[in-house]
């Protein structure tokens, strides 16, 4: 048995638009309820069982409702959901075939019953070859889909309530949700990280205008700082200067005092030497005088003085 494969009803998460397919369309019109009747007859248990065992991953309440709807004849439900598949997979190139399409095609042929919608649910439980059922016809990573990311709350919730209501079961809904609950989480966190860059990038800036505004207010008080220092060095030397000149001038002064000073106790040693030499000079001129005298005295021959004495 040829089998296509089928993914769950066209949503947020399928973007490529496809072509309804006309054959698909006349199937449906065909596997339609004309009447009535077909819909009172009731399933062979026999055949139901065959239907599970050909479309086993089936829902085995849409594989009666198709038997239903093709009037019991288990060959004609079988070449039905097969013609349908193979049309629909046909009509898109040999491509997945998604639900959506088929429903389309089905409203388009103005098919309104029951039927019509229960087809469609079972073509979605088709499984791939390796037994996973396909969730979605693009990906939540798929660029498209990010695009058409919805802006603010209201349209998430357009959104949800478009995926509640193309859902065709509560599995599929609950997948429907699932997936847009983690774009939503994805959508939220990859903002909240954006805002905190722009929020990071917004003090950084700020941040950086205040330290340079603190260091160019720093920078010139320290020019002002340097200025009035160098200034006060500049009459600290000069004060300097001046107090080196006063202390040698001083110095100088001292040193001639003590010059003189030295000088004035030689001079009275001198004086002190001269005196004593005067009284001496006194004693001995006076002891002449006084030899003089007595010699004057004794002299025996008056009026005759010796020539060599005087």
């Amino acid at each position: 048995m040829s089998a296509a494969v089928c993914g769950s009803k066209r949503s947020f998460f399928e973007d490529i638009p496809s072509p309804p397919s006309a054959s698909s369309s006349k199937k449906l019109r065909r596997c339609s309820p004309s009447s009535p009747s077909s819909v009172r007859l009731s399933p062979s248990p026999s055949a139901l069982n065959h239907l599970q065992s050909i479309f086993p991953h089936m829902d085995p309440q849409l594989l009666e409702q198709a038997l239903l709807e093709c009037g019991n004849d288990i060959d004609t439900a079988i070449k039905k959901l097969e013609d349908l598949c193979l049309g629909a997979a046909e009509a898109r190139g040999g491509k997945t075939c998604t639900v959506e399409e088929l429903g389309t095609t089905a409203e388009q042929a103005g098919q309104s019953s029951l039927c019509k919608w229960n087809l469609i649910s079972a073509l979605a439980g088709i499984l791939t070859n390796n037994g996973e059922a396909v969730a979605a016809a693009v990906t939540i990573q798929n660029p498209s889909a990010s695009e058409n990311m919805p802006a603010d709350g209201a349209e998430w919730v357009d959104l949800f309530v478009r995926e509640m209501m193309s859902a065709t079961s509560v599995d599929d809904a609950k997948s429907h949700i699932s997936k847009l609950l983690a774009v939503l989480e994805n959508s939220i966190s990859k903002r909240a990280a954006e805002e905190t860059a722009q929020n990071f990038q917004k003090v950084l800036s700020r941040n950086h205008l205040w330290i340079s505004i603190f260091l160019f207010w720093t920078s010139q008080k320290s020019a002002n700082e340097n200025l009035m220092l160098k200034g006060q060095i500049e009459a600290m030397i000069q004060e300097n200067t001046v107090l080196k000149r006063a202390v040698a001038i001083q110095h100088e002064r001292q040193k001639e005092y003590q010059d003189k000073n030295q000088e004035l106790e030689h001079l009275k040693q001198l004086v002190s030497q001269y005196q004593e030499q005067m009284r001496t000079l006194e004693v001995n001129n006076y002891a002449l005088m006084m030899h003089l005298r007595q010699a004057q005295e004794s002299n025996s021959i008056p009026g005759r003085f010796n020539p060599d004495v005087f």
